[in-house]
């Protein structure tokens, strides 16, 4: 990896298990700054169990255990006096299936900024997440409508931008279009480019295409393991490892 990415995230022989079944496997990943890695593999590899290890989310699940370090900007996020929500609120998650509040779109993204205590203009606020999320100007005259009448599509795009408004570094996706159509999908892929400019991207596919298209940096997980890693241009033309070079193909089995 080229050396002038500086690291803001760090997982070192991190290891995750559901009780006696190990998830992850002493996987080692650096995330370069401002950067889109995709961390792809079949299904149960562990991709999705890694990524909510990153601002703590196996936090809520019984018998998850956890060894090894992570590192956001140096700091183990795991420490004993570290602020699991000051982790969450750094590092914002989307996830796989829209999941808007049932309130009003307004209130999607002004609700976490006003329990949280952030100041400055709330309107200000949601308009900015809004238009970062290209989302404002097909909602901009109805901010006061309930969001579950939002299309799928948007109902994302309001995810990503409630995420947006807690002032996020690093905005964890897993599976972010899986339930989208194809239309709503390339919005969001164009919306992850932008995005980029100011925020560090995990995003967490079955999708190689969307992963070979929207990505600069890819990991390939298998059973736990990771299998390779490397800037995604050469993952997918060039993969060191026979496995990687089987999955991305297609001929994986």
């Amino acid at each position: 990896m080229n050396q002038s990415n500086s690291i803001i995230l760090k997982a070192e022989n991190v290891c995750i298990s559901y009780g006696d079944e190990p998830a992850v496997r002493n996987v080692n990943l650096d995330f370069p700054e401002k950067k889109i890695t995709a961390i792809i593999g079949p299904s149960g590899c562990g991709k999705s169990t890694l990524l909510r290890s990153f601002n703590r989310m196996n936090d809520f699940i019984d018998r998850v255990f956890q060894t090894g370090t992570i590192s956001y900007r140096d700091e183990d996020i795991y420490a004993s006096n570290t602020d699991a929500v000051e982790v969450r609120l750094r590092l914002g998650m989307v996830f796989q299936k829209p999941n808007p509040f049932p309130k009003s779109i307004y209130r999607n993204i002004a609700w976490g900024p006003s329990i949280n205590g952030m100041g400055g203009d709330m309107d200000e606020r949601v308009e900015q997440t809004l238009k970062q999320a290209a989302l404002w100007d097909e909602v901009k005259d109805r901010l006061h409508d309930p969001a579950l009448n939002l299309s799928g599509g948007q109902q994302q795009r309001l995810c990503i931008a409630r995420a947006l408004a807690m002032e996020p570094e690093v905005i964890l996706m897993d599976e972010p279009c899986s339930a989208l159509d194809p239309v709503s999908t390339a919005r969001i892929e164009d919306l992850l480019f932008e995005l980029k400019e100011n925020y560090t991207i995990i995003i967490v596919t079955h999708n190689m295409q969307q992963a070979a298209r929207v990505s600069d940096f890819t990991a390939f997980m298998e059973s736990g393991v990771l299998v390779e890693y490397g800037e995604t241009d050469q993952v997918f033309t060039r993969p060191a490892n026979t496995r990687t070079e089987e999955y991305v193909t297609g001929r994986f089995g």
